[in-house]
């Protein structure tokens, strides 16, 4: 799994490249310390993560991320902060960013980047907790009129919840390729593009 870090404490990207590439499992391909950085980075390196924080000098983590997905619209992106503020947790998911963890998670980054690079979307626990206020509610949404089933519904609750497709399909006795196959026709019926413009939808709308 090839990375590229963004932090403008390069003691951090330091910290983070030692532990990740200790663990045998993935590379890092290059860092860099503000916004400006990750796209020319992800644009030389394509890595399959950028791993990066918010917060940085000239050009932020939030802007960085808009600019790559319109270059890059299947770029994965997970955001690693130690802000869990609302304003971030709502721009980092309506950009498009695979996930968002804080930094005190770092326990759980591992996991995190292989969850994100398998296509899935992950929030810390801490984030995964606010979503249901965070945004501004809309009139309900007529699911059955989009000829989503009730099973399909389950799958989008759980994904607004934060599950992965793996404990998705523990939970509804499902293997996770057919997980797997009504995200996609979920997608598909809603017109939306990933997991993360669903759990944003369905907040929006419940």
């Amino acid at each position: 799994m090839k990375l590229v870090i963004i932090d403008d404490d390069c003691l951090v990207s330091g910290a983070l490249k030692t532990i990740l590439e200790a663990s045998g499992e993935v590379t890092i391909a290059a860092t860099g310390t503000d916004g400006t950085d990750a796209v020319r980075l992800y644009r030389e390196h394509l890595p399959d993560i950028l791993l990066m924080d918010i917060r940085m000098k000239q050009m932020d983590g939030l802007q960085a991320t808009v600019e790559i997905r319109k270059e890059f619209s299947d770029a994965n992106i997970l955001l690693l902060t130690t802000f869990s503020d609302d304003e971030y947790i709502v721009k980092a998911l309506r950009s498009g960013a695979r996930g968002y963890l804080l930094k005190q998670d770092y326990t759980n980054l591992l996991p995190a980047l292989k969850a994100v690079a398998s296509g899935q979307t992950v929030f810390g626990c801490e984030v995964v907790s606010k979503l249901p206020g965070l945004f501004r509610k809309t009139e309900a949404f007529d699911y059955a009129a989009a000829q989503i089933s009730d099973r399909e519904l389950e799958i989008i609750t759980l994904i607004a919840d934060g599950r992965s497709n793996k404990e998705i399909a523990a939970e509804l006795f499902l293997s996770e390729g057919t997980v797997r196959n009504y995200l996609s026709d979920i997608l598909d019926k809603l017109n939306l593009r990933d997991r993360t413009q669903l759990a944003v939808f369905y907040y929006q709308h419940k």
